[in-house]
C-alpha cells in the first residue's frame, strides 16, 4: 500500500495571501497611472503580491523552465508527427540549444532544466543531472495496459515533488513548467476527458508537429480506449497516473501540487502540464491559485482543462511547439507586470486646505 497521503495536499496549501492582495490592490489605487489602465497587467501584479506576500512586489529576477520528459508507449500506435521513442533526441536538442525554449531562454537569460523521467534511451547517453530522477524506460500503452506501476507512480510523483522542493530551496521565484514527450498529448487528452467527463474527440487535438487525418483518428481511438480503462480508477489520483498517465506526467504533478505547498509561482506551458494540474486540482482545490496559465496552445484538450480550473491563458499566439516555449514567451509579461506594480510612482496623498478663521 502507498505511504503517500494525497489528501495532506489539502491541508498543506494555502491560498496566496489575501490581505496582502488588499493592500497591493489599495496602492496600486493610490498610484499615478489610473487604476485598470495597464488591463490585465493590474491583475497580474497583485497575483504575483499575494503570492510573494510582499508589497510593493518583488520583481522576478530567478525564473527557471523546468521540462519533464518521458517517451509514451502509445505513441506507437502512430498518434503522433514523430516516431515512437525520440524524445531524448529532443531532450538532446534542448541541451545542445537547438530547441526553441532553448533559444528564448538564452535570451530571456532563464536557465533551462530537464528531467528524465521515462526517455526510451540510454540513461548514459544523457548527463547525469538529467537522468538521475528516472522512474523507467518509456511509460506502458495506455489503451491495453498501464502507465505505470503503482510503485512506479509513486516515486515518479515523489520526484516532482522533489524537484520542487529544490528548486524552492535554490531560490527559484518563479517556473515555467513545460514537458518534453512523444505520446504526451495522447495521455494528457485522456486525463481531461476523464476528468471532464467528456468523449475522446472533445479533447483530440493534432499535436505539436501537426498529424494528419488519419493519425487524428487512430489518435482518437487510442484515448477512447484508454478513457474505458481510467474511469473505474477516477478516484484515486494516483491510480489514474499510474493507468493512463505516465511517468513524466506523474512527476509534473507531484511537481504543482509541492511548489503550491512550497508557494512557488508556477507558469503552465501546454495541454500536458493543462492536464497534470487538472488531475492536482482534484487533488487540492486551492492548488491552482498558484499558477497561471502562459498560453493558448491550440490543444482543446487544454482548453477544457483551463476552462475546468477557470484560468485564463495570458497569451495566443497559436504556438503549438511545446517544450515550454510559450511559457517563456508569457514570461516577461509577469515580470513586467512586476516592475509596474512596484515602479510607477504614487500620487501625492492631498492635505485639506486650512478652514478660514471665523468672522469676527
Amino acid at each position: 500500500m502507498s505511504s503517500l497521503q494525497l489528501d495532506d495536499f489539502s491541508d498543506l496549501i494555502e491560498r496566496p495571501d489575501a490581505g496582502v492582495r488588499r493592500d497591493a490592490e489599495a496602492r496600486r489605487e493610490r498610484q499615478a497611472v489610473p487604476a485598470g489602465a495597464l488591463g490585465r497587467l493590474d491583475e497580474l501584479g497583485e497575483w504575483l503580491a499575494a503570492a510573494q506576500a510582499a508589497v510593493p512586489v518583488r520583481p522576478v529576477e530567478r525564473p527557471k523552465a523546468v521540462l519533464f520528459a518521458g517517451d509514451h508507449g502509445v505513441a506507437g500506435l502512430g498518434v503522433s508527427a514523430r516516431p515512437a521513442g525520440t524524445a531524448a533526441e529532443l531532450v538532446r536538442e534542448i541541451l545542445e540549444g537547438a530547441r526553441p525554449v532553448s533559444v528564448l531562454a538564452r535570451r530571456l537569460g532563464v536557465p533551462v532544466r530537464v528531467v528524465d523521467m521515462a526517455l526510451d534511451c540510454d540513461p548514459g547517453s544523457l548527463p547525469e543531472d538529467v537522468v538521475r530522477h528516472r522512474v523507467r524506460r518509456g511509460s506502458g500503452r495506455i489503451d491495453i495496459e498501464d502507465a505505470l506501476t503503482a510503485e512506479e507512480a509513486e516515486a515518479a510523483f515523489r520526484a516532482g515533488m522533489a524537484v520542487a522542493d529544490e528548486e524552492a530551496d535554490s531560490g527559484t521565484d518563479l517556473v515555467v513548467l513545460g514537458d518534453v514527450s512523444v505520446g504526451g498529448t495522447t495521455a494528457a487528452g485522456v486525463l481531461v476527458a476523464a476528468l471532464c467527463g467528456t468523449d475522446a474527440s472533445v479533447v483530440t487535438g493534432r499535436g505539436g508537429v501537426a498529424i494528419d487525418d488519419l493519425a487524428w483518428m487512430r489518435k482518437c481511438a487510442a484515448i477512447r480506449d484508454a478513457l474505458r480503462r481510467a474511469r473505474p480508477v477516477l478516484g484515486d489520483q494516483l491510480q489514474l497516473l499510474a493507468t493512463v498517465g505516465g511517468a513524466d506526467l506523474a512527476a509534473i504533478t507531484g511537481f504543482l501540487l509541492q511548489s503550491a505547498v512550497r508557494k512557488l509561482p508556477v507558469l503552465l506551458d501546454g495541454v500536458v502540464v493543462a492536464a497534470c494540474a487538472l488531475v492536482a486540482q482534484r487533488v487540492a482545490f486551492r492548488a491552482p491559485d498558484w499558477w497561471l496559465a502562459a498560453h493558448v496552445s491550440g490543444e482543446p484538450g487544454q482548453a477544457k482543462a483551463l476552462d475546468r480550473m477557470a484560468l485564463e491563458p495570458l497569451l495566443d499566439h497559436g504556438v503549438r511547439v511545446g517544450e515550454g516555449a510559450g511559457g517563456l514567451l508569457a514570461l516577461p509579461l509577469v515580470q513586467a507586470a512586476a516592475a509596474l506594480a512596484a515602479e510607477l510612482p504614487e500620487t501625492p496623498a492631498k492635505t485639506e486646505e486650512p478652514q478660514e478663521a471665523a468672522a469676527e
